[in-house]
């Protein structure tokens, strides 16, 4: 491939959409206003953007702090351009919530959501003390869109069902996960692990997204699955 062809062919692709993936693991948002981004995952703009770090003060700023460390805090982009994100070769997942719609998203996944969006630290005071990642979860409200991020190509499973919390990346907020542990499994194993602790959600009508990935930390490891096929967001409703 020659020089001009390179440039031609990698180029980005215009469209008319606020949030939409320019590849399975970049975002591209049109931006004409302002929307809420993690923190770094910038990786290029056009136009006149500019960047204020989002902090706030109290038991809620404490709370983002913890939820992964210096990866959950947030920025807020403003302007007009085209703003790129990215967050360490993560695959893209772009939602498209209603206004009735409710998901709560581990911290460290979100990689960025429309100023329309509601958001909150949620604790979950049900698995408070275990080792999942999801104790401080971020709960997003519609209307808008929101784009998270997972290692490799999601599943979606409908509830009730039990998932590894290290794999686990969000679930709709009409169920809540409870810890549960199996003894027989850590005892087969020899040591601690995601199949002997699991968050159990017991609710109808519900889901879970899982993914093909155990985070252990917020800087841990690269993709490990195969590329999402579609560039198209997804409306939370449709997993209901």
């Amino acid at each position: 491939m020659d020089f001009d062809e390179f440039v031609r062919s990698h180029g980005p692709e215009e469209s008319a959409k606020t949030f939409e993936r320019e590849s399975s693991k970049m975002l591209d948002i049109a931006l004409d206003g302002a929307i809420m981004a993690k923190a770094g995952s910038m990786i290029g703009y056009t136009g006149d953007v500019s960047f204020e770090r989002k902090s706030s003060g109290g038991l809620k700023g404490m709370l983002k702090k913890r939820v992964t460390g210096e990866g959950a805090v947030m920025m807020r982009a403003s302007g007009s351009g085209h703003l790129y994100l990215a967050d360490a070769g993560k695959e893209v997942q772009i939602l498209e919530l209603d206004a009735d719609d409710e998901v709560s998203v581990n911290g460290n996944d979100v990689l960025a959501f429309e100023e329309s969006v509601d958001s909150d630290i949620k604790m979950m005071s049900s698995i408070a003390g275990s080792a999942s990642g999801g104790l401080f979860n971020v709960h997003l409200k519609g209307p808008g869109h929101v784009a998270i991020t997972t290692h490799g190509e999601p599943l979606v499973l409908p509830t009730p069902v039990r998932t590894d919390p290290n794999a686990t990346v969000a679930w709709s907020a009409n169920v809540s996960p409870n810890a549960k542990r199996d003894l027989n499994i850590k005892s087969f194993l020899g040591r601690s692990s995601g199949e002997s602790f699991q968050l159990e959600f017991a609710g109808q009508d519900g889901f879970v997204i899982v993914q093909p990935y155990e985070e252990l930390t917020p800087d841990a490891g690269e993709s490990g699955g195969a590329s999402a096929s579609s560039g198209q967001s997804i409306n939370v409703s449709d997993f209901l």
